[in-house]
């Protein structure tokens, strides 16, 4: 059984003003192309399908491009909710995709067993059980309790996660016993995870509603194919518990990683292998730095990444001269002539002084719990995906504490 394993695409991001549609219908064309020279039986897509919760029309015919494409591949699709994605969105046309041979599972359900799928190898037979987990919301399993401190919270959803995933495991269990063969036994998840072992460095991010979910809580199966974080990865040195990572890079801060698919393949007896399958860059997309003198080194090597027709999209970071008041004029005469467009740039030091004297004339009072927290973020060296991170735990624990009752 051959799995293709992905995660977060973003279909209809808006990056800083540029569309990504071209990139994501390359990313479509290469995926059949995978999907056909390594015999794939089935396509995972681990959550973050979308952008956000209504994407645009272009990204939704993405969508739908997708799912007709690999129908007539003969290749099922199983479709995880993010935690970018509404469950709204990708339920209203679940129905209709089945009979594509897609299934969409936009949020966890009552009843764990429909929540086991029953994937099918080219020739017909059956090639695994897939416990297909999205992304958890507190209030898809808890209920708020008055008196609870957020450290117990936290506990009692990290239990609460850890218990539907061995309710759906125990379903897929039951189901191999029903059809009285032996299959192996995988799992998904849209959340993020921390290395059971203590020699991998793995820094514990609180991201969304979830806090780090440690890899001994979950259920013994074969793969873990996880989505959410955007960098490829194993998770604690384990083999069998994997990130994919983005396909595209979503950041400047990713523009420097190798994104890829992962190929994973199964047998009666378990995990075989997991297989890299690095994705091509279909849109040049640079971060360079240095001061005015130097940058034109930086800048020329990536137009050679450009064409005139796709230019490659640059953030430029100007050390010593970015006091000058005309640095964007200066910034746009160094990239005359070359592929290039310059989507931000930054100011090493004017930042940090900008920030110091906003700082020095705001009283706390005259700000809100918003603006406290963005300036305290400020003052650390992160990067964008780590921001992003780290704004979406805030603002669920806000919306947590805003609940009725608290």
């Amino acid at each position: 059984m051959r799995i293709l394993h992905t995660s977060d695409w973003h279909l209809g991001q808006h990056f800083m003003g540029k569309s990504r549609q071209a990139e994501h219908q390359a990313l479509i064309d290469w995926l059949l192309t995978q999907v056909e020279e390594q015999a794939v039986d089935a396509v995972l897509i681990a959550g973050d399908i979308f952008d956000t919760g209504t994407p645009p029309s272009y990204a939704r015919e993405l969508y739908s491009q997708l799912v007709v494409r690999l129908h007539t591949a003969g290749v099922p699709l199983v479709l995880l909710g993010g935690n970018h994605d509404s469950a709204a969105t990708l339920g209203e046309s679940s129905a209709l995709l089945t009979r594509l041979g897609a299934t969409v599972i936009p949020t966890i359900s009552d009843d764990p067993a429909e929540q086991v799928l029953l994937l099918n190898q080219r020739n017909g037979e059956p090639g695994c059980l897939l416990c297909a987990i999205p992304f958890i919301r507190p209030r898809d399993l808890l209920k708020s309790q008055a008196g609870q401190s957020a450290e117990e919270k936290q506990l009692s959803l990290q239990l609460a996660i850890q218990q539907h995933y061995a309710a759906v495991y125990a379903a897929a269990q039951a189901k191999m016993d029903a059809l009285a063969i032996c299959l192996p036994i995988i799992a998904s998840g849209h959340l993020t995870t921390v290395g059971a072992s203590t020699s991998e460095s793995v820094r514990e991010i609180y991201v969304g509603a979830l806090e780090a979910f440690p890899t001994s809580a979950f259920p013994p199966v074969d793969y873990i194919a996880l989505g959410h974080i955007h960098r490829p990865q194993k998770v604690g040195g384990l083999e069998h518990i994997r990130y994919s990572g983005s396909p595209i890079p979503l950041s400047f801060d990713e523009a420097k990683q190798q994104k890829e698919m992962l190929l994973v393949e199964l047998d009666a007896s378990g995990l075989q292998s997991v297989s890299a399958l690095l994705a091509p860059r279909f849109q040049g997309l640079v971060a360079v730095s240095g001061s005015l003198a130097t940058l034109s080194g930086p800048i020329g090597a990536a137009a050679a990444e450009g064409t005139r027709e796709r230019p490659t999209w640059l953030e430029v970071t100007v050390a010593e001269d970015d006091y000058l008041a005309d640095l964007p004029a200066r910034i746009e005469a160094l990239t005359e002539g070359w592929p290039v467009e310059v989507l931000r740039i930054r100011r090493q030091r004017g930042n940090a002084t900008a920030r110091l004297v906003a700082a020095a004339s705001e009283r706390l009072d005259e700000l809100s719990p918003d603006d406290v927290f963005a300036r305290r973020l400020a003052q650390e060296e992160l990067s964008d995906e780590m921001q992003q991170s780290l704004n979406e735990r805030y603002r669920s624990v806000v919306a947590a504490l805003q609940e009725p009752g608290l």
